[in-house]
């Protein structure tokens, strides 16, 4: 199989948000950061993505959503019935220099995969996606496209008819289970945080039998997470047989995060993803979700060293260390915990102990429900 691509661009380095926003912290700038500084990331398997045009992102959303964002880009501003009727500059979707081109370039890099791995077997990784709440004609979620269904769709048009979807991130993938809910071509599991935003991915929500959704009560732990994954979603992936597999790997379901309230390390999400890249031959994956830049960052790269074989060393290099020692955070909740701030971990180690604990019954009964329904 050839060597895993990982997809990235400098507009994530300089495009922010608004410094109140929860996305404006240095997230996939600084796993490719890290990972270059391990020796992990070099010309031979980094590749830049580009904005997606309009004609690709026209294949899920409207023109006149399309055009909408574009033009608020170019203006700095919108008109209020616009502002309402796609939820721009609202809902935590705030009107921005690069609010068009940011998301275009992760719907152009989950398309660069796409188009990859039809041409060969194998993995790529590209944390700028993940966008899982963009709806056809409505910006949702700090999302304005929905990379992950174009991905699929590209996919889908040219052939493929088993495409498995698993979203890690703490909130339901909303935008991707309504774009495939009907499809028997596409199975969607999503393991979320039940009660939150957007409130939807209730177990018994079954789409015609393709959809699996796990909502977890808050404080899942990491034992939860391996046996949802070895009971439930790694068997349902298997028994698809998916020619293609994209996995949304949101960081915001780690103990650290500020928007939600579960308890995960970041080896949960790395043992998720080492034994569902085993299940199918052409593999994407994608970031998401993660409010708190040295977890994102921590988490990520360690994702990307999994899919390499790379090894992680207990300690970090010094080149390493003084990249997540130059992050920084504005956020002040939650800093009376640590003695120091960052605490050490976060700026010389990428794997967090492993967080275990007793599984709860709502946790088994969710695996036990998803095992009996099968696919």
């Amino acid at each position: 199989m050839a060597t895993p691509l990982f997809i990235g661009n400098e507009i994530y380095r300089h495009s922010h948000l608004g410094s109140k926003h929860p996305l404006s912290i240095p997230r996939v700038s600084a796993v490719m950061d890290v990972c270059a500084a391990m020796g992990w990331l070099d010309a031979a398997n980094y590749r830049e993505s580009r904005p997606a045009h309009v004609d690709e992102l026209i294949r899920f959303h409207t023109p006149d959503y399309v055009a909408a964002v574009a033009e608020a880009e170019r203006r700095l501003s919108i008109e209020p019935e616009q502002s309402e009727r796609y939820n721009l500059g609202r809902g935590g979707n705030p009107i921005y220099g690069t609010m068009f081109r940011r998301p275009a370039t992760g719907v152009g890099g989950s398309l660069i995969a796409a188009a990859h791995l039809l041409q060969q077997a194998g993995i790529v990784y590209s944390p700028g996606g993940g966008t899982h709440h963009g709806q056809p004609a409505r910006a949702s979620g700090f999302c304005y496209f929905n990379d992950a269904v174009l991905a699929i769709l590209h996919w889908l048009d040219r052939g493929l008819d088993r495409v498995a979807y698993v979203d890690l991130d703490v909130h339901h993938g909303d935008g991707v289970e309504a774009a495939f809910n009907a499809d028997p071509r596409v199975l969607f599991v999503s393991v979320h945080e039940a009660g939150r935003w957007p409130k939807s991915g209730a177990a018994e929500d079954h789409g015609i039998g393709n959809l699996f959704n796990f909502p977890v009560p808050p404080g899942m732990h990491d034992d939860e997470m391996s046996l949802l994954l070895h009971d439930a979603i790694a068997p349902l992936v298997a028994d698809f047989a998916p020619q293609a597999l994209v996995i949304q790997c949101g960081a915001d379901a780690l103990a650290e995060d500020p928007l939600a309230k579960q308890e995960l390390g970041n080896g949960a999400l790395w043992q998720a993803v080492a034994v569902l890249k085993e299940l199918a031959p052409r593999l994407l994956v994608l970031g998401g979700g993660g409010y708190n830049p040295w977890a994102v960052a921590r988490c990520w790269s360690g994702i990307w060293a999994g899919l390499n074989g790379f090894e992680i060393p207990e300690r970090l290099p010094p080149e390493a260390e003084a990249v997540l020692q130059g992050l920084s955070w504005n956020r002040l909740a939650g800093r009376s915990q640590y003695a120091s701030w960052p605490p050490e971990h976060w700026t010389t180690r990428l794997a967090d102990p492993w967080r275990g604990g007793a599984i709860r019954d709502e946790v088994r009964a969710l695996a036990r429900q998803a095992r009996q329904r099968g696919v």
